[in-house]
């Protein structure tokens, strides 16, 4: 929590706390665990509205933080606990460095905070449970994104946000980090899955191919693409990492798409020659024969982008374009 939320809580009794969900959100962890922790440890709201339902005040959530950052830091959760009342309740005659080098300090091998700076709170949240490795955090916070600001946004503001933090992370941590990495996409990427399932095709509309360049493995942003065509009604058919060219051009010949999109991440696995030889491509009877519209997407054809190639700048932009194109 940002040092302005905890002040309010502080400052103004009427503001009266926030609920579990909105903590679990805020800290990253599954409501079950903050349920769990207060109900094993007493790491829980002082009071409650009624005397059932949970209010957290600034205190609770202090020591809720600290909690989250010792278990974190590798510690088990009852020790975690323990160390956690004890700083909240110090001894007078410990001195504050002492109590700090006790409890403050995570172990040296901890994960630290990601990179995510002034990001929504759900982006700061799914980062903390993305440290802490907690899949059910992550698969509830996730959903909840989604929910609440629709795909596109929980997209561009959430999961992308974070997704970038821990690259960045990995990228300067040498070794460490590339587990976090790993388990943040397979989340991510399960809950596009649930949110494309969740409508079926609307008949008569075209199909959207959506592939990657040969030798290229970076998928989720096509899985974002994929899921917002399908929450839409449309038509799409998604061939994942590195499809080869044989394969491309065999799947455009069995589907006949409206539209095929080549996802590129980097300059070296963005080709031309195969933008052409894939809009090169024709079926259906002779004298009607058709070819699809080809899109490439990804910052790898920045700067080299074949002659009147369509470059959608985002998600958004792409989904509008596919969807035009798919209801001719």
């Amino acid at each position: 929590m940002d040092d302005a939320s905890v002040s309010t809580l502080t400052r103004d009794p009427a503001v009266g706390g926030l609920t579990t969900g909105a903590v679990a959100r805020l800290l990253g962890v599954a409501p079950t665990t903050l349920r769990s922790w207060d109900r094993r440890y007493g790491i829980g709201p002082a009071s409650r509205e009624g005397g059932r339902h949970r209010r957290w005040t600034a205190a609770d959530i202090r020591l809720l933080e600290c909690m989250c950052g010792l278990t974190n830091a590798g510690m088990p959760p009852a020790e975690a606990a323990r160390a956690a009342l004890a700083a909240a309740s110090p001894e007078p005659s410990a001195r504050p460095d002492e109590q700090q080098g006790r409890v403050g300090k995570p172990a040296s091998h901890a994960p630290g905070a990601l990179p995510i700076g002034r990001a929504r709170r759900e982006c700061r949240g799914l980062a903390r449970a993305a440290v802490r490795l907690d899949a059910q955090a992550m698969d509830e916070l996730l959903a909840a994104a989604i929910e609440r600001y629709g795909l596109l946004a929980a997209w561009e503001s959430v999961m992308m946000p974070t997704l970038h933090a821990v690259g960045r992370k990995w990228e300067t941590a040498g070794e460490r980090y590339v587990e976090v990495e790993h388990l943040l996409s397979w989340h991510v990427s399960s809950a596009l899955r649930r949110a494309a399932s969740q409508r079926a095709p609307v008949a008569g509309s075209g199909v959207s191919l959506l592939a990657c360049t040969p030798g290229e493995s970076h998928t989720l942003a096509l899985e974002a693409l994929a899921a917002g065509l399908a929450q839409q009604g449309l038509p799409v058919r998604m061939f994942g990492a590195a499809l080869p060219v044989e394969a491309m051009e065999e799947a455009v010949r069995r589907t006949g798409p409206a539209a095929v999109v080549l996802w590129a991440q980097s300059r070296s696995t963005a080709s031309r020659a195969l933008v052409a030889r894939v809009e090169s491509i024709e079926w259906g009877v002779r004298g009607a024969r058709r070819r699809p519209v080809v899109l490439v997407a990804g910052p790898g054809w920045a700067g080299q982008l074949p002659p009147g190639a369509r470059h959608p700048s985002g998600l958004a932009e792409a989904l509008d374009a596919l969807a035009a194109i798919s209801r001719r």
